[in-house]
């Protein structure tokens, strides 16, 4: 953690070269699945956020465990983009590439903003790794990096070199060169060596030859940069200006992790999480798995059904029952999640969501789970669902999810996606005293001669009793079945069905009376509004900010309440000729918003590619609509 008010910018170096003042930059590491790319990419995110500057990252994993080395199907990139002014979005396409090996350098050539700069480890492009990376003639001898700016470092053999002398084998020397390439990285950006040299000496203290080499790795890779005349000029960001605070890196599952806690401990309840391990879901389940300190119960199930079937249990018995899992989990979780919408139980639903249908592509991101979220259970079955924007926001709905579980004791579905869960951001740590109340009233014993029934609702919220089992006099049946109106008897009666039905409809529906008003940023009326849901936020917030820069005039807004909607929200499209709505799906919100609210000229910009939306994919079509 750090106080961003508290940082001073970087000393000049012992042998100093031009030096600018730049606002932003991308960087992006790449290469095999073993070479630490993303250990490089969090080292390197760390030291930026105790820098004090505003990032946004974007780790990219393969999808294959272990992808034959050298290979396309195994090259594991992570960009981040940090500023001196508030980001959202980890870049576009990156100012500069390190590219470990032929196969990174094949895959990642889209993503660098022509006139780039790529440095590559020149060791490897020989003919074998050429080939496995289908490779026809050396990228780095024709002219396929013509429109880049191209530096070639042996890596590899500048690694093997500083490490000669130590006590450990080839194979550990070799894995040290993503260490070499970010000292490379930490010269080049003005960062300091101080953070990444004390996370070396805790992660492996153990094996004091391998902070010896770790750390001399850093520190060669940054004095050659230093010494070497290969970088025309050295770059600095200055610090961003946030509000005042206390701030630390933080990823939307960890995020997600620690605001439910949050919530569990503003309830006083106890925190059970029933869960499969599934990508890209599994961290919370890690993350909640360290706390069991704090009256947290976690459970690695055998699968799918086995995990939410727990939960339920868990909300049955008066604790906070969550389970958590990504599209294809939600699949099977389905029936079981419609015994607690018709037992009205306060079960919490978190699906991360991935790339599909089926496995698809499990790394990647998506946002085509909505529908299923909304429809994808038999029988009319409503639950609340929500949906963070940021890795930060994770936190704030995470204590929103619970709330509304709580208060109108229904399933509600936090659902992310695999963009915002693996991507990292500042986090403001929050007042604790400012944080909402989360009160919880159990049901208790009734009068002598009195009958309790357990579906008699509250008036305002039309939430049923909890009734803590246990409890004397508070015996009541439970399960799937038709409930007849207050008593939860078992009914197939055709009108007390439809009145349940309609009671529970009604139920979700005034959610909206306890949520926040649809928010518009710009106009209130106008020609266009851009309306988004989940990670679609930052590409939006940056495109809008782009154009209006240009001055054109175009607002935004964003659903965070995605059933019920915002009270306001026809209201709010009502006012503009044209609703431009990017999703990364084929349209399950625009579908929505034409449905709830006709009259609404909405259209759709669409993406299903495993990645998130550029920031000019959203302006041009601002544009073209404008």
């Amino acid at each position: 953690m750090t106080d961003i008010q508290e940082k001073n910018p970087p000393q000049a170096q012992a042998h100093p070269k031009e030096r600018k003042e730049i606002s932003a930059i991308t960087v992006r590491f790449a290469g095999d699945s073993g070479d630490g790319m993303q250990l490089a990419g969090d080292q390197f995110t760390d030291t930026t956020a105790i820098m004090g500057n505003d990032f946004s990252t974007l780790p990219d994993y393969p999808a294959e465990i272990r992808a034959p080395v050298g290979t396309l199907p195994g090259v594991s990139s992570f960009q981040i983009q940090f500023s001196d002014s508030v980001i959202f979005t980890p870049g576009d396409v990156a100012d500069v590439l390190v590219s470990m090996n032929p196969a990174a350098l094949k895959v990642n050539i889209p993503f660098v903003k022509k006139g780039g700069l790529i440095i590559v480890n020149e060791s490897v492009f020989n003919e074998i790794n050429l080939r496995k990376a289908n490779w026809k003639s050396n990228p780095l001898l024709d002219e396929t990096l013509k429109d880049f700016s191209l530096i070639k470092i042996p890596l590899s053999e500048l690694t093997k070199n500083a490490l000669k002398d130590l006590p450990i084998k080839m194979t550990e020397v070799e894995r040290c060169k993503n260490f070499f390439a970010l000292g490379l990285m930490f010269w080049l950006y003005s960062r300091s060596l101080e953070h990444t040299v004390d996370w070396i000496q805790k992660k492996f203290a153990k094996r004091p030859e391998m902070v010896n080499a770790n750390i001399t790795a850093l520190k060669a890779g940054y004095n050659f940069a230093d010494i070497a005349e290969v970088f025309p000029s050295q770059y600095y960001v200055k610090q961003s200006d946030l509000e005042p605070g206390t701030y630390r890196k933080i990823m939307g599952n960890e995020a997600a992790a620690i605001g439910f806690i949050t919530a569990a401990r503003l309830a006083k309840k106890t925190l059970f999480y029933g869960s499969y391990p599934i990508t890209p879901a599994s961290d919370i389940l890690h993350q909640l798995a360290r706390f069991k300190n704090y009256d947290v119960k976690t459970f690695q199930a055998e699968d799918e059904i086995a995990a939410v079937g727990s939960a339920i249990g868990a909300s049955f018995g008066g604790e906070i029952g969550m389970t958590g899992t990504s599209g294809p989990g939600m699949c099977l979780k389905a029936e079981a999640m419609n015994l607690a919408v018709m037992a009205e139980l306060p079960l919490i639903v978190i699906n991360v969501q991935r790339g599909g249908p089926s496995t698809g592509m499990p790394t990647k991101t998506e946002q085509a789970d909505l529908l299923q979220a909304m429809y994808g259970r038999n029988g009319e079955s409503p639950v609340a669902i929500v949906a963070p924007k940021t890795p930060a926001d994770c936190f704030d709905m995470a204590i929103e999810t619970t709330r509304l579980a709580l208060k109108y004791m229904t399933p509600v579905i936090f659902l992310s996606e695999g963009y915002i869960a693996n991507g990292s951001e500042p986090w403001k740590l929050p007042d604790i005293e400012k944080l909402p109340k989360i009160e919880v009233v159990h049901a208790a014993a009734p009068n002598a001669g009195t009958e309790f029934w357990p579906y008699k609702r509250d008036p305002k919220t039309l939430a049923r009793p909890w009734a803590k089992p246990g409890t004397p006099g508070l015996e009541h049946r439970i399960g799937g079945l038709a409930k007849a109106e207050n008593t939860g008897n078992v009914s197939y009666d055709p009108d007390n069905n439809q009145k349940m039905m309609t009671l529970r409809a009604e139920k979700i529906a005034g959610i909206a009376n306890d949520i926040p008003n649809l928010e518009v940023y710009g106009p209130a009326k106008g020609k266009v509004l851009v309306l988004g849901w989940g990670g679609s936020f930052g590409a939006i917030f940056q495109a809008v900010k782009q154009l209006e820069l240009e001055g054109k005039k175009v607002s935004r807004a964003h659903l965070q309440y995605l059933n019920p909607f915002p009270k306001n929200t026809g209201e709010v499209l009502r006012q503009f000729e044209v609703v431009l709505i990017p999703e990364l799906n084929f349209g399950h919100l625009l579908n929505l918003v034409r449905f709830r609210f006709p009259g609404v000229n909405a259209t759709g910009l669409h993406k299903v590619q495993g990645q998130p939306f550029k920031v000019f994919e959203v302006a041009e079509k601002i544009k073209e609509l404008l």
